[in-house]
């Protein structure tokens, strides 16, 4: 007896979406769908406005990733104009960017999964929030979201705001740093270094328990694909460099700036989902591919800072290079965690970062393409302006819609594994678990507003022969 089930809406991820499951007559998982309910209109919204505007509007897409927007649209700018941004200017914008990342990643593995990690997948409903963290690892709970408001006090400093920043534009960066604030922000990354290592074991420590309590999630959950990521000198790095990709057996396929993606990437609209979807074209086929941490632990070769070093060379002990299972994501995000840390710490040491940082940038006509990599993986502005400055054409590549088909191929192998054993409460927690490990940003491609409750439903010849209902 075939039937569907649906999952509406998925919990604690940034956005709203639902999960749809087509099983077959014994049950089994033959398609699985990650379905973003809304329309994103943002392409359209910014034909016809000024190109200088871009970096503070492309920033309302997100209230939880919107550093990343402003400071792509902020590169694509200069590309657009032609201009090379003074060095000060440029490591501000780093600077400004790895308090971002440290204030998403912490609020990722500290309060959307962190539920996940300290209760375990069979863990209560009504204890499966940040309220039941603060009563069952006050100590845990307090460190993250100490280190969540230590990026975001960073990111509000460079950006003028700690949401919706507003400092970046074509050309540099339209302030400088005072000595006050200077002072104040080495004092601020160096606490962000001891917290982020103290962390690590801890959080380390919960993901392992959790795969040994459940180690279907390493058994059963691995899916081969291939990946993308930026590197600069083959290591890791957040804000500029080239994009390179690997595929499912670890070889490098090419490096490419981000004004040639086009050449590579092509989007497919489909017809469950507002979000489309990405593939790598190479070698005449199509293929399935990720952006992510964990496509960023695959591509790069290293980490420039000491600390993140050391951690990434264990993760490729244990895992291997490519790593396929994405509940490996949370492991490369503690990674990245350290690294933005060390990261910002060593910027706002470097004397370079107290110099000019703004130069002349005017819209003559033409293309700007800029990447950036959003802490949920590579982001993609592409514009087309006009000789007056007026935007004719925008493209936005985002990290969730490259990953939606690996979501879905990951929810399939997760329900017809997870779904096996265990109650309707276990079955819902596992698969929206897979979803957080994949951290999906659904404001850049939906924005509702609505109950954030949990139905599953489950139909047969177009009817309805069972509900799961989390309220």
């Amino acid at each position: 007896m075939a039937k569907t089930i649906k999952i509406d809406p998925v919990t604690r991820i940034e956005g709203h979406a639902r999960i749809l499951l087509e099983c077959d007559d014994a049950g089994k998982v033959e398609e699985a769908f990650f379905c973003v309910n809304e329309l994103r209109g943002f392409e359209r919204i910014l034909v016809g406005m000024e190109a200088s505007t871009l970096p503070q509007v492309t920033a309302r897409i997100c209230g939880v990733c919107p550093t990343a927007h402003h400071l792509v649209a902020a590169k694509a700018l200069d590309n657009a104009a032609g201009v090379e941004p003074p060095l000060a200017a440029k490591l501000l914008r780093e600077f400004m960017y790895m308090g971002h990342v440290i204030h998403s990643h912490a609020l990722s593995l500290f309060v959307l999964a962190g539920p996940d990690l300290v209760f375990g997948l069979d863990g209560a409903a009504a204890t499966q929030n940040i309220v039941g963290m603060v009563d069952a690892e006050p100590e845990l709970t307090k460190k993250g979201l100490r280190l969540r408001s230590l990026g975001q006090k960073i990111n509000e400093t460079i950006g003028g705001r700690g949401i919706h920043p507003v400092t970046a534009v074509a050309g540099g960066i339209s302030f400088k740093l005072s000595d006050a604030q200077f002072a104040r922000l080495q004092e601020l990354t160096a606490e962000a270094v001891i917290l982020s290592s103290e962390l690590a074991g801890k959080t380390k420590g919960l993901l392992f328990a959790l795969f040994d309590k459940n180690p279907i999630l390493l058994e059963k959950l691995n899916v081969p694909s291939w990946y993308m990521g930026t590197v600069k000198g083959g290591k890791l790095n957040l804000y500029d460099g080239d994009l390179r990709i690997m595929d499912e057996k670890g070889a490098i396929q090419g490096e490419f700036t981000s004004d040639m993606y086009r050449d590579y990437l092509v989007e497919r609209a489909v017809a469950k989902s507002y979000a489309k979807e990405v593939y790598i074209n190479h070698g005449g086929a199509e293929h399935m591919y990720r952006v992510s941490t964990l496509a960023r632990m695959n591509v790069v070769d290293g980490l420039e800072t000491p600390l993140a070093q050391a951690e990434f060379e264990l993760f490729r002990q244990n895992f291997g290079r490519p790593c396929h299972n994405a509940v490996i994501q949370m492991y490369a995000k503690i990674i990245e965690l350290i690294y933005a840390c060390e990261k910002a710490h060593e910027l706002i040491n470097n004397p370079a970062l107290r110099g000019e940082t703004r130069v002349p940038a005017t819209f003559k006509g033409g293309r700007g393409v800029a990447h950036i990599e959003a802490p949920r993986g590579t982001l993609i502005h592409d514009y087309e302006i006009d000789e007056k400055g007026i935007v004719r054409a925008a493209n936005m590549i985002i990290a969730t819609q490259q990953n939606t088909a690996a979501i879905n191929k990951s929810l399939k192998e997760g329900a017809n594994n997870l779904m096996k054993e265990g109650t309707d409460e276990l079955m819902l927690n596992a698969l929206e678990f897979v979803v957080r490990c994949y951290d999906p940003c659904l404001a850049c491609s939906t924005h509702a507003i609505g109950r954030m409750a949990l139905e599953v439903e489950m139909q047969h010849n177009g009817k309805t022969i069972r509900h799961i209902r989390r309220s």
